[in-house]
């Protein structure tokens, strides 16, 4: 690298007070290293994508994006098909890519790392969905796309509350989630091998899952999903039951869950989502744990690719 610019949400995170500390020691990291370096702040949703696209435009060579993975997300969208590699400096509630790269969740240690980062091309998902104005839209995703109760989850988290209390929201807002939602089905149309014909389910909850990793009390969702991989880790819930629910995500935290016909762990080059027939549930989708819109929706891998930077002995 010899010349980076470090992204930033300045509202990111239970710690944002900390956040210009934070930022100049990471700076210093990168200079005193003989690297040209700069610190640019997103001011509103869906800068840090323009902050990335003109940092492309201006010859830098490595975007670090500072902040959660909802700041990773914004970065991502402008970074991949370019030269521009993508790097992660854990300050935001969840950072589950940094994470899965071993990163931590000491910033200037995480900083250190990527200064010996190697480049390494990743293929990147992409998902197609329909915008609450109807509109068509799409995003590149590094570690996960969902339909169904995790992406209500996202919609319903308050950013003051998440910003106070952190990853206690999230478990707070999922047992709500839990007792009340009635986990509405949908149809599922999975192209595998690409065989012509594709196999159709009715899922209430479907996860697209590109990370070996979560990191903390989540931890491997789904066994054999990385980012090197040229297909799609899917879990399919083909079930509305609160139990089952309930029993899978006990035996995730503890690192126990197993898959059956009920909740199924399957690869596929790409998965359709659509609303049952006659059915008027708004099924939301989410990327990276952005909410994004509304069924339908199309998960695939990209055919452009992303640069990332992968400190030494990353297993991502």
């Amino acid at each position: 690298m010899r010349r980076v610019a470090l992204i930033y949400n300045p509202a990111s995170g239970q710690h944002s007070g900390r956040r210009s500390s934070h930022i100049q020691s990471a700076l210093a990291v990168l200079r005193d290293a003989g690297i040209d370096a700069e610190a640019l702040e997103t001011h509103a949703p869906g800068s840090g994508k323009s902050l990335a696209l003109a940092a492309v435009r201006q010859g830098y060579d490595a975007v670090i994006a500072c902040g959660g993975d909802g700041t990773v997300h914004e970065v991502l969208q402008s970074l991949v098909g370019t030269n521009v590699a993508l790097g992660v400096i854990p300050l935001g509630t969840a950072n589950a890519l940094a994470q899965n790269l071993g990163l931590g969740r000491h910033p200037v240690k995480a900083m250190r790392a990527l200064v010996n980062a190697e480049p390494v091309e990743i293929p990147v998902g992409r998902i197609h969905f329909r915008e609450e104005n109807g509109a068509r839209g799409w995003r590149y995703f590094t570690v996960a796309a969902g339909v169904g109760a995790d992406a209500l989850l996202m919609s319903s988290m308050d950013p003051g509350l998440k910003r106070r209390f952190g990853y206690a929201l999230y478990m707070l807002e999922a047992f709500k989630i839990w007792a009340s939602h009635p986990f509405p089905l949908f149809d599922a149309s999975f192209s595998i091998d690409g065989n012509a014909e594709p196999r159709v389910e009715q899922v209430s909850q479907l996860l697209a899952i590109r990370i070996r990793s979560f990191g903390g009390a989540l931890g491997v969702l789904a066994p054999g999903a990385t980012l090197h991989k040229k297909d799609l880790s899917l879990v399919a819930f083909k079930t509305r039951s609160r139990l089952q629910y309930l029993r899978f995500l006990l035996a995730t935290l503890v690192g126990r869950q197993t898959f059956s016909r009920t909740i199924e762990l399957l690869d596929a080059d790409a998965v359709e989502c659509r609303v049952l027939n006659g059915s008027k549930s708004r099924v939301f989708v989410e990327a990276d744990g952005e909410v994004l819109g509304v069924l339908p929706a199309r998960i695939e891998l990209a055919r452009e690719t992303l640069i990332l930077l992968v400190p030494p002995h990353a297993e991502p």
